[in-house]
């Protein structure tokens, strides 16, 4: 399967960051729902493609489940408290590299999304062959 051109990489994480930044923090009228599940979507997709865009020997489905890891794992550390890290989290770079509330729902949609960009990613991959 051929490779994505870096190019379309940026362009994917640009536009995945800055709908998850709409999302979350413009005042588009959205429902609560969609702003909280929306965003974490959006913040798992974009570890998608990170993954698949450092690592790109990887089997896009290998990318997905290392995204999945990691996604999952920054989850888990929200259980994880210390003064330092809590300050962190309250911050803005905290609250969007990290979070701050424990939820198996985020769990949940991370999974989904990552599998979303993972099949939009072998889609856009085998349009370009």
């Amino acid at each position: 399967m051929p490779r994505r051109s870096v190019a379309l990489s940026v362009a994917l994480m640009a536009a995945t960051i800055a709908g998850g930044l709409a999302v979350r923090f413009s005042r588009l009228g959205l429902p609560g729902f969609v702003v909280k599940y929306g965003g974490s979507c959006l913040w798992a997709l974009t570890i998608y493609w990170v993954v698949s865009t450092l690592l790109p020997r990887l089997h896009l489905y290998s990318a997905a489940l290392v995204a999945g890891a990691i996604s999952t794992g920054v989850e888990f550390l929200k259980l994880y408290r210390s003064p330092g890290l809590d300050a962190f989290r309250y911050t803005l770079a905290g609250i969007l590299l990290l979070g701050r509330i424990f939820s198996w729902w985020d769990i949940l949609a991370y999974l989904m999304a990552i599998g979303a960009g993972a099949w939009l990613d072998s889609w856009l991959r085998a349009t370009r062959g």
